[in-house]
């Protein structure tokens, strides 16, 4: 087996154009398939992120609602989020989480119990984007 070790990959014809063979021979943009932001926080009490890749804060908006601030802004608002939640063994995890990117380039957060429908504190927060950097 044959192993690479570069500290930076860079596109022949531009910067960003590399291009991966996916599978047999399916090909796809490398910048394309990369997470652009993510973090994983504690949604109760005094929120925090455990870790996460160019978030820069956090805002608890009140119950179940939060702000994903995102070091490096997103070209438009037309980009993938995925959001989800849990409260922990104890409370289950008959939860619910969407977001979404709002027009400054932060990731808008609900966390809900499915059950009630009702806005709920989650212990687990996690969101992701995936998109073009502006």
């Amino acid at each position: 087996m044959s192993e690479i070790k570069v500290d930076t990959l860079t596109g022949k014809t531009t910067a960003n154009d590399i291009t991966v063979t996916v599978g047999a021979t399916a090909t796809m943009s490398l910048e394309q398939g990369l997470a652009k932001a993510w973090v994983n926080f504690n949604g109760t009490g005094t929120i925090a992120a455990r870790d996460s890749l160019s978030v820069s804060g956090l805002v608890d908006n009140g119950t179940g609602n939060y702000t994903v601030t995102l070091t490096n802004a997103m070209v438009d608002t037309n980009q993938s989020t995925q959001a989800t939640s849990h409260g922990g063994i104890t409370n289950g995890y008959n939860y619910g989480a969407m977001n979404y990117l709002d027009s400054s380039g932060s990731i808008r957060m609900m966390t809900v119990a499915m059950s009630t429908a009702a806005a709920s504190d989650r212990a687990v927060c996690n969101s992701i984007a995936h998109g073009d950097l502006a």
